[in-house]
């Protein structure tokens, strides 16, 4: 038996792009154009009408936002799949896209395989985001390396770059070269860093500096 088509609906204010996203879902078997909005209010009137299984959501657009539409349509209709598909990478505009109820998230930018995909996983209840703003949400999750505690909290600010790069493999002339330092002062900060860490030689350095996470 052959699986029902995806059917989608698509609200973006530019015509040309709306049509592009049109042409490729018509050229896809397994996916359904139903019908398209040009602001937020007439996607909500639109995915009221049609009941589609996926929205694909512009952010910015005339009137009602993308963002508020998504916030208005999720509650009505929990199982629509509203993909955002938009130029906005931000920060603000992902996290609100998501705390609004969209299941995806995806540049304009993306290939019609990767949009595809994308219509796929939220009809099938799934969360996806494309790689660009899934890079910037695992950015943002994890924890500021600034905030934790140095392994080594005796060592200066440059002492610590400087073990940093050691532990990376760098040479006391590519550090000089990276840090914008005279080699002289490389060797004198790789010296007082054996000392403060009670080192024997750099090799141990190296060592205790990747055991504790470093380079």
């Amino acid at each position: 038996m052959t699986a029902e088509p995806i059917r989608v609906v698509i609200a973006d204010d530019h015509p040309v792009y709306r049509s592009g996203l049109r042409v490729m879902i018509q050229d896809h078997p397994g996916v359904q154009f139903v019908a398209e909005a040009n602001d937020g209010d007439e996607a909500i009137a639109v995915c009221r009408a049609e009941r589609p299984d996926v929205v694909l959501m512009d952010i910015r657009m005339p009137g009602t936002s993308g963002i508020e539409a998504t916030r208005v349509l999720v509650a009505e209709q929990p199982d629509l799949g509203v993909l955002m598909l938009t130029m906005l990478e931000d920060d603000t505009s992902v996290f609100a896209a998501l705390r609004a109820g969209a299941r995806g998230y995806v540049l304009k930018g993306a290939g019609p395989d990767e949009i595809i995909r994308a219509i796929q996983a939220v009809a099938a209840g799934e969360a996806l985001l494309g790689p660009a703003v899934a890079r910037r949400v695992a950015a943002f999750l994890q924890p500021d390396i600034r905030s934790r505690p140095h392994p080594f909290p005796s060592l200066s600010s440059r002492e610590r770059d400087i073990l940093d790069l050691i532990a990376g493999g760098q040479s006391n002339p590519d550090i000089a070269r990276r840090l914008a330092l005279s080699e002289k002062t490389v060797r004198n900060n790789v010296s007082t860093i054996l000392t403060k860490l009670m080192a024997a030689d750099r090799a141990e350095l190296i060592v205790r500096a990747r055991e504790a996470g470093l380079g």
